[in-house]
């Protein structure tokens, strides 16, 4: 299995060839894993370090959830969320910022205040991301969702989910070279509990090398999901566990970036994963 290693992100030049661990900064009142916990700039930057400090090659910050059913936000409150956060982390750590967001103006915003990645949930569909994204030099994560927070959950349906999301992800990866973004400034996502039920997510867990074949590195987000809450029968806060086990099996399968909220004993796994593929 041929696994791409390389990452373009602004200033960055990121060596895949081990996974690297993408830590989790909600700025949000409602985020379904940690119930605003970080929600003020002062608590998400000293979350942020903290993660540093254990071990994360990538911090992540959004400034809206995107949980089942989440409220959406507004743009000028969601700005005001991130970006003194991004300031503030540009100045204090050496690892890439990641934006988590969908909007064309918070991530041109974002990357003026030093973001290196955007992480879009949508995959840069909104009108005119595609061309922010291609005016920056940042990297970008593609994500496939069926739907939107709001819907996603309600009725997931897929003849053949890794095939429909592969397609889809080739479709986006096409839209962003033809936009001018090299293949090396992109990453994909096959969007891990975004309109897709148990059965899906564990079919693309078991397919992430088929998804591996359209040349780019892959990231995967399946810390604390409802899905390992139903294969185990934890609540959110219970799931450090199956979190870890989920990381290992995404890393083996080919996963590059694994996006957790638990920094210090998902790098210690993958350690240990490497340490094995490397051998």
């Amino acid at each position: 299995m041929h696994i791409p290693h390389q990452f373009i992100c602004g200033k960055y030049q990121l060596d895949l060839t081990r996974p690297h661990v993408m830590g989790i900064v909600n700025v949000t009142p409602d985020s379904f894993s940690d119930g605003g916990r970080y929600a003020s700039t002062e608590l998400a930057v000293s979350h942020a370090l903290q993660l540093a400090a254990e071990g994360a090659d990538i911090l992540d910050i959004g400034g809206e959830s995107t949980r089942p059913n989440a409220t959406p936000v507004g743009l000028e409150e969601e700005l005001s969320r991130v970006i003194p956060v991004i300031e503030r982390l540009a100045k204090e750590v050496e690892v890439p910022l990641s934006i988590d967001t969908y909007k064309p103006e918070v991530m041109r915003e974002a990357v003026k205040a030093g973001a290196a990645i955007i992480n879009d949930i949508r995959g840069l569909q909104e009108p005119g991301a595609v061309a922010v994204a291609a005016e920056t030099n940042a990297g970008i994560c593609i994500m496939h969702m069926q739907g939107t927070p709001q819907t996603m959950q309600q009725n997931p349906v897929y003849e053949d989910v890794v095939a429909e999301v592969r397609a889809f992800l080739l479709e986006r990866l096409q839209a962003c070279e033809a936009a001018g973004i090299p293949a090396e400034r992109i990453v994909l996502d096959p969007g891990f509990g975004f309109g897709k039920r148990t059965v899906h997510n564990i079919a693309l867990l078991n397919g992430l090398p088929d998804i591996l074949e359209l040349g780019r590195p892959l990231l995967v987000g399946l810390s604390r999901k409802s899905v390992l809450g139903q294969i185990v029968g934890s609540d959110v806060d219970q799931r450090l566990h199956a979190s870890l086990a989920a990381s290992v099996i995404a890393a083996m399968k080919g996963g590059r970036i694994i996006r957790v909220h638990d920094v210090k004993a998902t790098v210690d796994a993958l350690k240990v994963v490497n340490a094995v593929v490397t051998a």
